[in-house]
């Protein structure tokens, strides 16, 4: 495009954004609607009135002349309606609008609201182009209310549905460039936005929240000695450059890398992107998906910072099944496919995401609203489709065989008054030797590949009882059925792995409290037949029922049934340790909290769009157990063969009487007994498990 054609558009948008909000600004002198509806009207018309003003002082500089008080006063007037204190009666909140608004008008017009919000990283990031839409839809709404026309829900759901299908055309491009190109030549300019990291102002020019304890971390992290901050990014790009070498590929073909991370982590971050560099690799930084359009439940990852409001983002989480139909979701799929062709150069390239995680925040049991949106079957059935045809897609442009992924994740200052020394154990489990756990976790793998299949017992009546069966090795010389995994693509080190054969795979999996995707699960079970879960629920919710809607949504992923993907034993004993120390074992993530224990998932294998792939033990083993009887569908019904979804549920080793290798002829070793490790070998790693400081605890 040049000059003169650029020049042309951003005087149009300009144009459009001028009209839309001097009609904005003017809905405070209308009259003539129902006083509850004029005054969610103007709820919404008083946020994007300060919009405006914030975009006038971005563009004309004064924004960045502000002190870091006035931008976190501008922030609170602009998330006054989102934080929790606000959130209760504020129109964002499915329940308060229908109360205030009646069940005709209340959920759809908060979903409007939620949607409009949009516009404030729009702002921020300059994208002005992408805001006109957004108003013109409230705009569009409100004028059948002030008309006092027969406006109703399906008024406006019909408007919502053609704003977001008329504009995927816009949307799918523009979402699909986020993720797989870089957009700047000086990557610490998006980072920091040309302030020095001494000067915390650069995190509110980033367009997301910024909260007291994304200060404190970045505060923290600029605190740190270079030694520190250099080891702990090298333990992720050494990960991610390992995981290229650990299964045959070739790292030089590739010339980008995703890093998705949390605000408050930049002086970690320039630190991988300098090592990045030198291997060769440019950083793309996606943020993570702004609009419905982008969101589809699990689709929309991404750079972010802590969330002002946890609930806020539950209750609209489905917000999209207003328009999401079989038209939408064809058309969506038909400018994907256009949209990875234009970019397949970018495609080829991209070596992978690196992310960064967080945890250590307060625990969200979220509350199910019935006034909030929610997926039909019907709707259901479509998505699941969706995403796995979203997922071919992507495969066959980002094929996982050419490319890897690593992952990493940090205590944030929320963790509580131990944070500095939690964070400092956490460069300990992150960086311990793989070398050692390579030769211990050999030793397990070796008993493994002798069994049929393993036996699972919780130490109690009445909890886990569980029979995994094992793929048959055809030549036990050179093959393994468990992948020895240390520090690499999955950090921190410790864990063997399996993909189990479904059929034989039976029995109940019952954990009394575990965290799966940052929701705590009381006395969880799932149980299985034939590898595939058929029954499930936990004691959260007043009802049976609002239990098992739970598991089926965040474990299951809303289908109908899933198979047990994998099956590990975690040997990372230090993690459990360190859990009890701080007594923090309910605040950490599945990455580490998998690696304390055995743990088994629902849904894909690890290998997903790899099983064809040869990958090797240190031992020099070839890995076989990589696919299932549902995977081996995939050359012929590729539909059918995956799911889209991977959930692990991890089992502490104080629950576990025992888990042991039962052999054909029905001798058996055990590996763990009583929650201690008694293979010969292992016992090393009983040392975090019995240590009198801690041991009451685990």
């Amino acid at each position: 495009m040049d000059y003169d054609d650029y020049s042309g558009e951003r005087h149009m948008t300009e144009e459009r954004l001028a009209l839309s909000m001097e009609r904005i600004r003017a809905v405070r002198k209308d009259t003539g609607m129902d006083d509850a509806l004029h005054a969610f009207f103007m709820s919404a018309a008083e946020f994007l009135t300060g919009v405006f003003d914030l975009k006038e002082k971005l563009d004309n500089g004064t924004y960045r002349t502000l002190s870091l008080a006035e931008m976190q006063k501008l922030q609170s007037e602009l998330y006054k309606d989102v934080v929790p204190e606000g959130y209760r009666e504020s129109f964002l909140n499915p329940a308060a609008a229908v109360r205030k608004l009646g069940p005709e008008y209340g959920r759809v017009l908060s979903a409007l609201y939620a949607e409009v919000r949009s516009v404030l990283r729009m702002v921020y990031e300059g994208r002005y182009e992408d805001m006109p839409p957004v108003l013109e839809l409230f705009l569009q709404i409100y004028g059948k209310f002030l008309r006092g026309e027969t406006a109703n829900a399906a008024q406006a759901e019909d408007a919502i549905y053609w704003y977001a299908f008329d504009y995927l055309d816009v949307t799918v491009p523009e979402r699909t460039r986020e993720l797989l190109k870089a957009a700047y030549e000086n990557p610490e300019e998006q980072i920091t936005f040309g302030f020095p990291l001494s000067d915390l102002r650069y995190l509110f020019l980033s367009g997301d929240y910024i909260s007291e304890e994304t200060l404190k971390t970045a505060r923290f992290l600029n605190s740190l000695p270079e030694e520190t901050v250099q080891k702990a990014a090298q333990t992720l790009t050494d990960g991610f450059r390992r995981g290229f070498a650990v299964a045959g590929k070739d790292i030089k073909k590739k010339k980008t890398v995703q890093i998705i991370y949390r605000r408050g982590f930049e002086r970690l971050v320039l630190e991988e992107v300098r090592l990045f560099r030198k291997m060769g690799l440019a950083p793309v930084f996606p943020r993570t998906a702004l609009r419905q359009s982008d969101k589809l439940l699990r689709a929309g990852a991404g750079c972010t910072s802590e969330s002002p409001n946890l609930q806020f983002e539950y209750d609209h989480r489905c917000d999209s099944a207003i328009f999401f139909r079989k038209a939408y979701s064809d058309r969506r799929l038909t400018l994907l496919a256009g949209a990875y062709e234009e970019l397949k150069n970018e495609a080829a390239v991209l070596a992978g995401p690196v992310l960064m995680e967080v945890f250590g925040e307060k625990t969200f049991e979220p509350e199910n609203k019935p006034e909030s949106y929610s997926y039909g079957k019907t709707q259901t059935e479509e998505l699941n489709r969706h995403l796995i045809e979203a997922m071919n897609l992507r495969e066959r442009y980002l094929p996982n065989a050419e490319k890897s992924f690593s992952i990493i994740s940090w205590p944030v200052p929320e963790i509580g008054k131990d944070f500095e020394r939690i964070f400092a154990d956490t460069v300990r489990i992150n960086t311990l030797d793989s070398d050692y756990y390579t030769a211990l976790q050999q030793k397990i793998i070796d008993v493994f590949d002798e069994a049929e299949f393993i036996e699972v017992k919780g130490k109690e009546k009445e909890t886990t009882d569980l029979k995994i069966s094992l793929i048959r090795l055809q030549d036990p010389a050179s093959e393994t059925k468990f992948e020895n995994c240390v520090a690499d693509v999955n950090i921190p080190a410790g864990e063997v792995f399996t993909t189990p054969v479904l059929s034989g795979t039976d029995g109940v999996l019952k954990v009394r409290e575990v965290y799966v995707e940052g929701i705590l699960f009381q006395n969880l079970y799932i149980r299985f037949r034939d590898g595939m879960a058929i029954d499930y629920g936990c004691a959260n919710g007043k009802t049976e029922e609002e239990g098992k809607k739970l598991v089926r949504e965040i474990i299951l992923k809303e289908h109908d049934v899933l198979p047990m993907g994998e099956f590990a034993v975690g040997t990372n004993t230090l993690v459990s340790f360190t859990a009890a120390k701080y007594h923090i074992g309910h605040l950490l993530p599945i990455l580490i909290s998998e690696k304390a224990g055995p743990h088994f998932a629902l849904g894909d294998t690890c290998y997903t769009r790899e099983e064809d792939q040869v990958t090797e033990n240190p031992d020099g083993k070839k890995i076989v157990a990589r696919d299932n009887e549902i995977t081996r569908q995939r050359k012929e019904d590729p539909a059918k063969a995956y799911f889209g979804c991977h959930t692990d549920v991890p089992v502490p080793y104080g629950e576990i009487g025992f888990l042991s290798a039962v052999r054909e002829d029905g001798s058996r070793t055990d590996i763990i007994r009583d929650g201690l490790f008694v293979l010969p070998g292992t016992e090393d790693l009983n040392q975090y498990l019995t240590d009198v400081e801690v041991k009451t605890h685990l």
